[in-house]
């Protein structure tokens, strides 16, 4: 079989579940997740350069990326708010965020701009360089896999009947604590920075189809 971006992307989407359906099954299987949720980040950076070496990058193939993205942050962050590792509004905040630039790319899309090259939706310098770089893609890759790296570990060394650790002193579980909240929104702010530009220069495709749909005066409501 020929491997290419997007049955990369389905594969890591299908690691990254697999991973999470191992958690919370005994200490032993969510070190294996921990294992499942490095090969999945690595296969995110994979089909990046199987699309940019095979030049096989497609806007079609960008927006089945950023779906697999998303359906890997939510999934994660989803099962460890459950669990009551994180709080419930990180993956409100991750659903929120997705939803809204998702949206506004998808008008940008119906008004012939791609997510990247020459035609791309963002045309500021900090604007790609926020959302489209390869180090700002590396770092919140980079970041999110630390997040929930982090999370499994302490879900498999601490927390539970079948710890590897058992029961720790009371100031070692407060740090291990505060670790983990202090990563994940930091994340998560990483996350707000980058859909800024995405935001900011995305409304006036909404305003345009405001506009188009019901004249200026209601797109001067809408604003």
């Amino acid at each position: 079989m020929r491997w290419t971006p997007n049955r990369v992307t389905l594969l890591r989407v299908a690691v990254g579940f697999a991973a999470v359906g191992l958690f919370g099954r005994g200490a032993w299987a969510n070190l294996a997740a921990v294992g499942l949720t490095v090969v999945s980040i690595a296969l995110d950076a994979l089909d990046g350069h199987i699309a940019r070496t095979r030049k096989l990058a497609t806007p079609m193939g960008a927006q089945i990326d950023i779906l697999g993205d998303r359906m890997i942050e939510n999934v994660y962050f989803t099962y460890f708010a459950v669990v009551g590792m994180v709080s419930l509004w990180l993956p409100v905040f991750f659903f929120a965020r997705g939803a809204a630039t998702d949206f506004l790319r998808g008008l940008a899309m119906r008004a012939g701009h791609s997510g990247w090259g020459a035609n791309a939706m963002l045309r500021t310098w900090w604007g790609r360089a926020l959302v489209a770089s390869r180090w700002s893609r590396g770092a919140y890759a980079v970041m999110k896999c630390l997040c929930f790296c982090y999370l499994g570990l302490e879900l498999a060394l601490s927390r539970g009947p079948v710890a590897l650790i058992g029961d720790l002193a009371g100031d070692a579980q407060g740090v291990i604590r505060t670790g983990a909240q202090v990563l994940t929104w930091v994340t998560a702010g990483f996350c707000l920075v980058r859909a800024l530009p995405v935001l900011l220069e995305g409304w006036k495709y909404f305003a345009d189809g405001v506009v188009a749909r019901g004249g200026k005066r209601v797109a001067r409501k809408m604003a």
